[in-house]
């Protein structure tokens, strides 16, 4: 995924979407009760620990509602950040602001979250010679802020979703026929429509193992739920030959275990689909 190329498209049309959803013909409250004319300053206000994510989205929320905002920025995606730290000031019309504030909170609650679960994976195994990869277990239509979050976190996108990297998993090999024929079939149907896209495929058991080793043409073997010790065995068997995964079963009491057995990369889909969203809170100040 080339984040920068796609960041501004994406978060315009994000912004678009999530105000429309929350908004429709209006904030009937604020409307009500708070002059159009006024203005208002609020800090963001940590309320946990973790790793802050999300305040160049949040700067896109409050330039949508009032292009004349102004923010100050105390701390900065990626940074570590404790119970009472202040992330930004931002000031802008009263109303706007009060539009905006749901919006910029469920936002940077949930990225806060995915990057803060990332940063206790990366430090788990921050002297071993291992990648910590995210995978396709993200929210529908937040997958851009998902795993631009587990980026900010430390950790390493995989594949952005099925059309920029082929894996052949369990359920492809079941259904083709076999481990062999899947992969031959694969390499078939890239030259038929002259793509190079890397190839992973994912093995249950040694058995499996050996197909793959007999026929080659991939990039990675991904070795899923396997025990430590027959990881280690596998990882050794095929050495240099390919690019080695170890999925399935993973988490942050077991990450170092599995990295130690010489791995290259550990997919963990719990990046995403099991962090909790830090406590954040936007409070008018005056």
């Amino acid at each position: 995924m080339d984040f920068e190329k796609e960041k501004e498209a994406f978060l315009n049309e994000f912004v678009k979407n999530t105000l429309a959803e929350d908004v429709r013909d209006g904030d009937h409250t604020s409307l009500a009760c708070i002059d159009p004319n006024s203005t208002s300053r609020a800090k963001l206000l940590v309320k946990d620990v973790g790793v802050l994510a999300g305040i160049e989205v949040a700067k896109h929320f409050f330039a949508a509602v009032d292009p004349n905002y102004k923010m100050e920025v105390f701390i900065e995606d990626g940074s570590d950040i404790k119970f009472g730290d202040i992330a930004f000031e931002v000031e802008c019309n009263s109303q706007a602001l009060l539009v905006a504030e749901r919006s910029v909170l469920n936002t940077m609650q949930r990225m806060s979250g995915i990057a803060s679960m990332s940063s206790r994976f990366a430090f788990e195994v921050e002297d071993l010679p291992v990648k910590v990869l995210d995978t396709r277990k993200t929210t529908p239509l937040m997958r851009f802020l998902e795993k631009w979050s587990v980026k900010l976190g430390g950790c390493t996108n995989y594949r952005s979703g099925l059309y920029d990297w082929i894996m052949i998993k369990d359920n492809h090999i079941d259904a083709c026929g076999g481990i062999q024929q899947a992969i031959l079939r694969v390499e078939e149907y890239q030259k038929e429509k002259g793509l190079d896209l890397s190839v992973t495929v994912e093995v249950r058991n040694l058995n499996e193992l050996d197909k793959v080793l007999e026929v080659g043409k991939v990039r990675r073997i991904m070795l899923d739920n396997f025990e430590v010790p027959l990881l280690e065995a596998a990882v050794e068997i095929i050495g240099d030959k390919f690019e080695t995964e170890a999925s399935g079963g993973v988490n942050i009491n077991t990450i170092r275990k599995i990295a130690k057995t010489g791995v290259q990369y550990v997919s963990v889909g719990a990046l995403t689909h099991s962090s909790q969203s830090l406590d954040l809170s936007l409070k008018v100040i005056k």
